[in-house]
């Protein structure tokens, strides 16, 4: 269920949601480069906390535990689409939250609700300072659209079929899309979404949220369709 925003969001925010591999977090990073705005992955954030309760030995089948890690997460995190960075208690981790361990666990750590609600109220203050410092931003990540950021002035929802998507990330994580590359990255895709879309809708689009189906869109075209959406806005 979408949550009342505390207070509107400051700035003009881009909220991007969608399935893994459907290309929003390259394409809402280029969005946010061609119209000058900041950027911020709140992917990033649960991958950091998930990267946070590993290195803390925090047992990711507490839940308790784990929203104790939440409350005392010592996340920084930049919002430069040429230099996302993110560090964890003055570590760069930037590199080793895209590892295939933090990619088995995060959906352990973002399926407990008291630790959602910690982040999107991070996630929300995180939105406004970008807007307001940087004269926009884009937002991509879970629950963006309808939890997040419900109020935001765009709102899409990027999503791709799953050949297109598995193809995607296989090419991504092993260059290559053959058989062997999409079969060792099925789990990456279609397990996650499975356990995420237990806590979050990202399939469907909400009431005011905008599809742009990528599945038979390059790069160059998926950003062009986004891009398309937001000038639509402005205007």
């Amino acid at each position: 269920m979408p949550q009342t925003p505390e207070e509107h969001l400051s700035g003009f925010v881009v909220a991007v949601d969608g399935p893994s591999g459907s290309g929003k977090s390259s394409v809402s990073k280029q969005v946010a480069r061609s119209l000058g705005f900041g950027f911020l992955d709140t992917g990033a954030m649960y991958r950091a906390l998930t990267w946070w309760c590993l290195h803390e030995g925090v047992d990711l089948t507490d839940a308790d535990a784990v929203t104790d890690a939440a409350q005392r997460f010592p996340l920084t995190i930049g919002t430069d689409p040429d230099a996302p960075s993110v560090s964890v208690d003055g570590t760069d981790v930037a590199a080793a939250i895209r590892e295939t361990r933090i990619s088995t666990n995060v959906s352990a750590v973002a399926a407990v609700i008291p630790v959602r609600e910690i982040l999107r109220v991070l996630q929300r203050r995180l939105i406004s300072e970008a807007a307001r410092t940087q004269g926009g931003v884009v937002a991509e990540g879970r629950d963006i659209t309808t939890v997040v950021a419900p109020d935001a002035p765009v709102r899409i929802l990027l999503t791709a079929s799953e050949e297109a998507r598995l193809a995607r990330r296989s090419t991504e994580l092993h260059g290559a899309a053959d058989a062997a590359a999409v079969a060792a990255t099925r789990s990456q895709i279609v397990d996650r979404d499975r356990a995420d879309s237990a806590v979050s809708e990202f399939t469907v689009a909400a009431d005011g949220v905008t599809t742009i189906d990528t599945s038979h869109l390059d790069f160059d075209g998926s950003v062009a369709a986004v891009l398309q959406v937001v000038e639509a806005a402005r205007a």
